[in-house]
């Protein structure tokens, strides 16, 4: 008997197109959950054999191998509601800034866009701890990320920045948030042809994804369905990865992930031309 593929997945309701219903599409699968944090540090630790990680991590761990599975991707082509810069101050002012926990590529984008369009390197960076409400923190800004982020009002803020739009206007090109990273020497079978079939059947099926989880994330029902289908990307084509390397180069200069990263794929010819 094949050794179960493991995989991780993210909790939040922008992955779940991307393994819907995929214990039944590959039944050899180990579906593992947790935020992409998390995913990233078990990805490394040989932990799973593909996750779906903050494309930072994949930046930072092409060392040790990291391939990225061609044509997926959670991304965004302009808003993307569910990364969020809430300021207290001017945005060239912040001088404390909180970064949710859960995403270090959204970290990494929230001080590139700071660097870039505003001038601004915040002198303290402090964690935002999972699960502590947003309105707790002191600091001169906060960033949020995922379902939360949709919730926080913007009221109490000088200045509320969509890291999605953002960085449009910024570039022209997509933000790329998330990717399927493989770990080095794994074999995936024909996991690819599964998690194909997950995203096709999950786009297919938004409206239903939408009325499971937006009441029990506080949101309704037309909000989830339009940043489902339309806030959100799930293709990795040529404007993602032109988006994509972009970032690499701006991090870099940053000090945020290490210089001259190369993309490297896994087994292109497996998904070539698929979209």
């Amino acid at each position: 008997m094949e050794p179960r593929v493991r995989v991780g997945a993210v909790s939040y309701l922008n992955a779940k197109p991307l393994y819907y219903r995929l214990e039944e599409f590959h039944p050899g699968v180990d579906l593992r959950m947790a935020v992409p944090s998390l995913m990233a540090r078990d990805l490394a630790a040989g932990e799973l054999d593909i996750a779906l990680i903050p494309s930072v991590e994949y930046l930072r761990g092409a060392h040790r191998g990291y391939e990225i599975l061609p044509g997926f991707a959670i991304a965004a082509r302009g808003p993307v509601l569910s990364v969020k810069l809430f300021s207290r101050v001017p945005f060239n002012r912040i001088e404390r800034l909180a970064l949710d926990e859960g995403s270090r590529t959204s970290q990494a984008l929230s001080r590139v866009w700071l660097d870039e369009a505003w001038g601004c390197r915040p002198g303290v960076i402090e964690p935002l701890p999972l699960g502590v409400p947003v309105l707790e923190s002191t600091a001169d800004a906060v960033l949020v990320i995922g379902d939360r982020a949709m919730l926080v009002p913007d009221e109490p803020f000088h200045a509320v920045a969509d890291l999605g739009e953002a960085w449009r206007e910024l570039t022209g090109l997509p933000f790329v948030f998330a990717l399927w990273v493989v770990r080095k020497g794994a074999e995936l079978g024909d996991l690819p042809e599964a998690l194909g079939r997950s995203r096709a059947e999950g786009l297919a099926n938004a409206d239903a994804i939408a009325r499971e989880h937006g009441p029990r994330l506080g949101l309704d029902v037309a909000t989830c369905y339009h940043y489902l289908t339309r806030a959100l990307s799930y293709d990795l084509g040529e404007p993602e990865l032109a988006g994509l390397t972009l970032f690499a180069r701006k991090a870099a200069a940053l000090g945020l992930a290490p210089e001259g990263v190369n993309l490297v794929f896994h087994r292109p010819r497996d998904l070539a031309g698929r979209r």
